[in-house]
């Protein structure tokens, strides 16, 4: 058994409540422009969950009315203007996030908005310019001389006007392509000109990843730089932001993306200068996590420390333990952290289980069991280390792809473990590792949060694993949640806690267990 110990002294301080984000969309959200106002009627019922801060899909104007906004037109637009085939974005019109911006400052969710600022896509015109074509696999390898092409780099915003942003962008703004439209060809080009060259702080795979897609910006130019900051500490007020979740940041250049930080937060601590955090507002500070998707922890964590450890990044090798081990007949489960970033820097680790990018269909899919979510989402949830991460589709279910579609984890109950993070998995955490294929592990809870809970998880069975919750409960019955609320066997499981302080405690077969206090409130059905 090992032990997390976080005991105070004789006069605590307040036990911060546990976050818990939630990403409140998936790829295939339906379009239409009804997702903003879904969320608006849903952010009462989420906040009592226990969700704290909601990650909302990019707001910006797509390429196209169906658009994720990953194919970003244009910064300024957030539903508001008639631009790409209408005036609303896929998930709604302005006027609709401004009431869930409302909605979610009445219930203290904090929003975190999706920053893409790598590329732009669906440009107005095309403009001539020269480029250099270069190796798919080696950016940094020429595989042609000069020439000059008709690129789609010219954005005019002809809806939007000089509304919020006077700049009109041209090929001058960016460093690559991938369209010549004069001789309708596919290539990776890379654009001529002076001071022109790919990021040289930006991930080294292919030689230099500064291109990833569409028309890829230019973050070294003067116009560009000035543009998108100023962007960032409007969108921060207009929306009344606590973070941002960075797309591609391995993609475009570091230091840009610590200029753009700093200048936000100047920005921010200026509109929020009464403003110290806790339950009653958002922090000072915003909230800044990257989407870096590497299986290599080493190349995560030499990006936190470029980044001065001021920023945190979603844990990819915490999602592929999770996929391998639900993809292995009877795969141990000790080993589920093993070179996570959850487990070296959880300080900095956003966990999660799935994503927009890595549930079925998508090019990043990551297979995973649906009777291994479950396990997944409980040690995510319900220990003490790392800030987890909801993901829509797991909550709600899919509504896509087509031969890929998931229901919701726990027959639409994952909500119940999201809230026994919320009122109980606090305090000393004790594990309970010596099995392959049964982990237990308890929170002894804290002065203020005094009930606690005891978690099994099994992926091979029924386990029992005996464990300490502290003779203080000695006596006490204790009531698994999953089962008093008719999940699994549907046979309710409850232990008497020995004057020891020790119980056994079972998980019926694969699955999770989860046990409090008979009393608690989650037990309520």
């Amino acid at each position: 058994m090992s032990q997390t110990n976080t005991s105070v002294g004789e006069n605590p301080p307040p036990t911060p409540a546990n976050a818990t984000m939630l990403q409140a969309f998936e790829w295939y959200t339906p379009g239409g422009g009804k997702h903003w106002s879904t969320l608006s009627r849903k952010v009462d019922e989420l906040a009592g969950m226990g969700i704290s801060a909601m990650w909302i899909p990019p707001a910006c104007k797509a390429s196209g009315q169906e658009g994720n906004g990953y194919d970003i037109y244009d910064l300024w637009d957030l539903g508001e203007f008639d631009q790409k085939g209408g005036r609303s974005t896929k998930w709604g019109p302005k006027s609709d996030l401004d009431e869930l911006v409302r909605k979610a400052r009445d219930a203290n969710v904090l929003l975190y908005f999706d920053a893409v600022l790598n590329h732009k896509a669906g440009a107005d015109t095309t403009q001539k310019c020269k480029v250099r074509e270069v190796d798919n696999d080696d950016r940094n390898k020429f595989v042609s001389d000069v020439y000059e092409i008709d690129g789609w780099l010219g954005f005019d915003f002809p809806g939007r006007g000089d509304k919020y942003s006077k700049m009109k962008w041209g090929w001058q703004h960016f460093t690559g392509t991938d369209w010549d439209q004069r001789n309708e060809r596919k290539a990776i080009f890379k654009i001529q000109g002076d001071g022109k060259t790919w990021a040289d702080d930006v991930d080294g795979e292919k030689g230099s990843f500064d291109y990833l897609m569409f028309a890829d910006i230019d973050h070294a130019h003067p116009e560009v730089a000035d543009d998108i900051k100023k962007w960032g500490a409007w969108v921060s007020r207009e929306c009344h932001l606590s973070g941002f979740r960075f797309d591609a940041v391995k993609h475009f250049s570091e230091s840009f993306l610590q200029e753009f930080i700093d200048h936000v937060q100047r920005a921010h601590s200026k509109d929020h200068p009464d403003v110290s955090g806790g339950e009653d507002g958002p922090s000072k500070d915003l909230f800044c996590v990257g989407e870096f998707w590497k299986d290599s922890l080493e190349d995560m964590i030499a990006y936190l420390d470029k980044m001065n450890r001021k920023f945190s990044l979603f844990d990819a090798p915490l999602v592929y333990n999770f996929g391998e081990i639900s993809s292995t007949e009877r795969g141990d489960l000790r080993k589920v952290f093993d070179g996570s970033l959850v487990q070296r820097e959880p300080v900095n680790a956003c966990t999660l289980v799935t994503n927009h990018d890595t549930q079925n269909g998508q090019a990043l899919a990551v297979p995973m069991g649906d009777w291994f979510k479950p396990l997944a989402y409980a040690l995510i949830l319900l220990r003490g280390e790392g800030y987890p991460c909801v993901f829509w589709g797991d909550l709600v279910g899919t509504a896509g792809p087509d031969e890929g579609k998931t229901g919701a984890v726990l027959e639409g109950k994952l909500g119940l473990l999201v809230r026994a993070r919320q009122e109980h998995a606090y305090g000393q955490q004790d594990d309970y590792f010596s099995e392959a294929n049964a982990l237990g592990w308890v929170r002894r809870g804290t002065h203020d949060f005094p009930r606690g809970l005891a978690v099994v998880i099994s992926n091979a069975g029924p386990a029992t694993i005996n464990m300490d919750v502290g003779a203080l409960h000695a006596g006490q019955k204790w009531v698994d949640i999953l089962s008093r609320h008719g999940l699994y066997d549907n046979e309710e499981r409850a232990v008497t806690i020995g004057d020891d302080g020790r119980a056994d405690f079972t998980c019926p077969g694969v699955g999770i267990a989860v046990f409090v206090r008979e009393d608690a409130e989650i037990l309520k059905v």
